[in-house]
């Protein structure tokens, strides 16, 4: 069946489909929304000038700056919660390669868990040594013969 006909078609399911496609969306979106930021500072300031400049007779000097806050705490926020989506769009795109990344990885990581839980559940014996020495007699290269530390000096056997 065509795409393009499908009803139930979304042209986002395609960029959702490939990282490279996601990470570009993303940083279009974000390429977007740093501009509307760069209006809204603007915007934020010129209010911030108005509503400063803006008195009422009567008023004594601060009045103007206190009925100035909660427009500009709310401009101000605005401007914080775009910057958090900005660096969410960012982080959304690492987040996404990565996904793609485990999912590859996800398949090798199994089968070599799979081939050490092989190991554990039978483990390789171990070769006898091809000359083995005699019982009774010994060789020159017994065990005994050569202290294997400096601690098994003083247990050493002489011959």
């Amino acid at each position: 069946m065509n795409s393009n006909n499908d009803p139930n078609h979304s042209p986002l399911r395609d960029v959702a489909q490939n990282p490279e496609a996601t990470a570009r969306y993303l940083a279009d979106v974000q390429r977007v929304l740093l501009d509307i930021g760069k209006n809204l500072e603007t915007l934020a300031h010129e209010t911030h000038v108005h509503l400063h400049d803006t008195h009422v007779e009567g008023d004594r000097w601060y009045h103007a700056r206190l009925r100035a806050m909660p427009v500009e705490r709310a401009l101000g926020n605005v401007l914080k919660d775009l910057k958090h989506v900005t660096e969410g769009l960012k982080k959304s795109a690492y987040k996404r390669r990565a996904h793609d990344e485990a999912v590859v990885n996800t398949a090798k990581d199994r089968k070599e868990k799979e081939l050490e839980k092989q190991r554990k559940k039978n483990p390789p014996v171990l070769q006898a040594a091809p000359n083995p020495p005699q019982q009774g007699a010994q060789s020159e290269n017994s065990d005994y013969d050569v202290p294997t530390s400096i601690y098994d000096l003083g247990k050493r056997e002489s011959a």
